[in-house]
């Protein structure tokens, strides 16, 4: 009997094992799981659970988002952090409306050219929307992969073409066991092959895999320095757009200067809420979210 292949057990394991997230269950559309792409990167699943459920309940299709404003994609966004991509977001859901007649595409090629949309939000969607047979690779199936295969404790900082070529290695011929398999090596990732506390005992390639049996140590330190947050100009960000989310009306400039002491951080700050989009500035000494009201005269 032919031995199971290392998409097999996995794929095993995770129909016993995975978590029961929202948007992975059945009829989950490809706007939903576009929408979970972009929110779940950089951002717990604990967090973003519910901002999913609250984002499609206002706007269950791109074309509900579209003729909404950036304002109030903002808003919407809330606290879940790195809120450009809330913008973004809405200018992936007009190019959709505008392009693709309301419909998320399902060719890859197409994909990559929505606004917002990268290479492993790309091969994402049109693995765990479409089905399709796509190297999906995020930070956890780098990891599961330099393990199992190349015997190495982790994987680099960042994903490069051999990692897209090593995991589509992986992947079952057939197009839906392919895409399974994607998902499975990033849960198993995510839950059990874990960067500083692997569960190597539950793991289902525990007998296959090559790092496992050169009997290395995982990593003890950091896999990257832990990003600062206290005192930065993203705490202060946040802090400005905190205000600006609650506002019905153009917010003075100097109820912004009480957000933050610092003058020459805070007016960075606020610069770089405005050259993201994020903020505009209305006549003289007032800002808003971006598109929350009547368009500014152009000086």
């Amino acid at each position: 009997m032919t031995e199971p292949t290392f998409a097999t057990l996995v794929s095993r394991w995770y129909a016993r094992n995975a978590r029961d997230l929202p948007w992975r269950r059945p009829g989950v559309g490809p706007w939903a799981i576009l929408v979970s792409e972009v929110m779940l990167q950089q951002t717990p699943v604990v967090r973003v659970v519910p901002a999913w459920e609250a984002w499609l309940a206002r706007w269950p299709e791109p074309a509900d988002l579209a003729a909404d404003t950036p304002a109030e994609a903002i808003r919407m966004w809330g606290r879940l952090g790195y809120p450009r991509r809330a913008v973004r977001l809405r200018e992936c859901a007009v190019a959709i409306v505008e392009r693709h007649g309301g419909r998320v595409p399902d060719r890859l090629e197409q994909l990559l050219a929505l606004p917002g949309v990268g290479t492993y939000t790309a091969r994402a969607v049109a693995a765990f929307a479409y089905g399709q047979r796509h190297p999906v690779v995020d930070t956890n199936v780098r990891r599961v992969v330099c393990r199992a295969v190349a015997g190495e404790p982790d994987a680099g900082p960042a994903t490069r073409p051999a990692d897209l070529v090593a995991t589509e290695e992986l992947l079952p011929v057939e197009p839906a066991a392919a895409a399974l398999a994607s998902a499975a090596f990033m849960e198993l990732g995510a839950v059990v092959c874990t960067a500083r506390s692997p569960r190597c005992a539950t793991c289902p390639v525990e007998s296959v895999c090559a790092w496992r049996a050169s009997g290395q140590e995982a990593p003890t330190g950091p896999t990257r320095r832990p990003q600062r947050y206290a005192g930065t100009d993203r705490q202060v960000r946040g802090l400005l757009l905190g205000v600006l989310r609650e506002a019905t009306a153009p917010v003075p400039r100097q109820r912004l200067d009480q957000v933050w002491a610092d003058d020459v951080q805070r007016s960075r700050a606020l610069a770089g809420l405005v050259d993201d989009g994020l903020v505009e500035p209305v006549g003289e000494a007032s800002f808003r979210l971006a598109g929350d009201g009547p368009p500014v005269p152009v000086p």
